[in-house]
């Protein structure tokens, strides 16, 4: 199986109320939720995914494998 050359995020930052608003890559790379989605959205972003919300909105979540411990929520946090 080959190693997959994209980027991937190794940490998050979140608002006041644990709504992630920021992500850092594996290149380290900081892009705020919307330069995010676009990177996600282009392919450019291993392990992640967008998804339209109750609320009609497209959002970020990880692929789903069964293992928790890569949830976006699960990354560590980094300071801006």
């Amino acid at each position: 199986m080959a190693l997959d050359a994209r980027e991937h995020f190794i940490a998050v930052q979140k608002n006041g109320d644990g709504d992630l608003t920021a992500f850092k890559t594996s290149s380290g790379r900081i892009l705020d939720y919307d330069q995010a989605k676009q990177e996600v959205q282009a392919g450019a972003i291993a392990g992640v995914n967008l998804f339209k919300g109750r609320d009609g909105e497209m959002y970020i979540r990880g692929d789903a494998d069964g293992d928790p411990t890569n949830n976006l929520d699960a990354l560590p946090r980094f300071d801006a």
